[in-house]
């Protein structure tokens, strides 16, 4: 495989409650170590089908108003035909049609070009499944 594409596999251990893990972190690390000062793209994917990847503002309750936004769009209750594991896991198959499971981000000289207050961030509904992988990929 060329040096213009690269990818590594992220290991993310989210607990047994719905969370939005800030993967910034991650992703610059990952630059740092195969960008080399490069323009290219970011691709962020999570390869389950109950998580996605959202650029949102962290730390200032945005991360915790998208999971209160998400229990009124998508309630854990029995409505849901999807009916296996917790009450309500239904909902967690329907989130990634509103909180996709990639994204794609511009990287200039190397560097993730995030605005002020965006993060990368995993968002994991599905308290069933703690351990999620998240494909980090550069394309140079």
């Amino acid at each position: 495989m060329s040096d213009a594409f690269t990818t590594r596999m992220l290991h993310v251990s989210t607990g047994s409650r719905e969370r939005v893990v800030d993967l910034t972190d991650d992703c610059e690390g990952f630059l740092r170590e195969v960008a080399a000062g490069r323009d290219g793209l970011l691709n962020i994917f999570v390869p389950h089908a109950t998580a996605g990847i959202a650029v949102i503002e962290t730390g200032a309750g945005s991360d915790d108003d998208l999971l209160a936004a998400l229990h009124t769009l998508l309630p854990a209750d029995d409505r849901w035909q999807h009916r296996h594991g917790s009450p309500g896991h239904g909902r967690d198959h329907v989130m990634p049609a509103i909180v996709p499971p990639h994204a794609t981000l511009p990287v200039i000289g190397g560097r993730l070009e995030l605005g002020t207050w965006q993060s990368v961030c995993l968002v994991d509904t599905n308290k069933d499944n703690p351990d999620r992988k998240v494909r980090l990929s550069f394309l140079g």
